[in-house]
Order: C-alpha cells, then structure tokens, then sequence
C-alpha cells in the first residue's frame, strides 16, 4: 500500500514542475523571441527620436542589427502613414556617453563659430 504513493507523487511533481518555469532556466527559443522584441523596440525608438539607423546600431552594439532595422523600419511606415513626425532626442551627456550634435544645427555654421572668435589660429610673424 506504501509502494503505490510515491509513483503517482512523482508523476504530479513531473507534471508541476513541467508547466513552469520555477527554475529559471530559458530555452534558447524563449531567448531568441525575447532579445528580437528588444531589438524592435530599440529600432523604432530610434526611429521615433529620429536617429539614423548608423547611430541606432553604434549606440546599441550588443542588440542585434537585423532586430533593430525590423523596429526601425515598422516605426518608419507607422509614422510615415500616421504624419508623424520624430521627436527630438532629450539625452543628456554622461561621462561614458557618445555626443551626438543635433540634427537641427547646420554643419555651416558648427563650422563658422571655431573662426570667428579667433581662438585655434596661429599668428605668423
């Protein structure tokens, strides 16, 4: 009577432990879903602060490209059916952070203010 317990104990802990993930272990499909929904979410967030796709991919080298142009590109047709219209990125730099100028700033004139005030030159004599 003792003998008959402990197989059907057993067959409920199989089934229990089955169905869940108690351990925390993830399969690799579980972990391939998760890291291209990442990388989606990271392209069309750069779409929507209106980066290039260059810039996306240098500031997120551990995320996967293809994953990154998917989300790029559905946030591009999103905006492009919906007028929309990229909000500029608000990022304040850190010390380890890459400085990105402004897409609103001419190249001319980030290039003209070196000159005017003088400094950077040298006098010949």
């Amino acid at each position: 009577m003792n003998a008959r317990p402990l197989p059907l104990l057993l067959l409920l802990l199989v089934v229990a432990l089955a169905g869940c993930e108690p351990l925390g272990y993830e399969s690799a499909a579980t972990v391939a879903a998760r890291r291209e929904a990442e990388g989606k979410a990271i392209g069309g967030a750069c779409r929507h602060a209106g980066r290039a796709i260059e810039d996306c991919y240098a500031l997120n080298r551990k995320a996967e490209k293809a994953a990154i142009f998917a989300g790029w590109r559905e946030m591009n047709d999103y905006m492009r059916e919906n007028n929309l219209q990229a909000v500029a990125p608000q990022l304040t730099a850190g010390p380890n952070s890459v400085m990105v100028p402004p897409a609103s700033a001419p190249a001319s004139e980030a290039s003209e203010a070196p000159q005017a005030s003088g400094k950077g030159r040298r006098r010949e004599s």
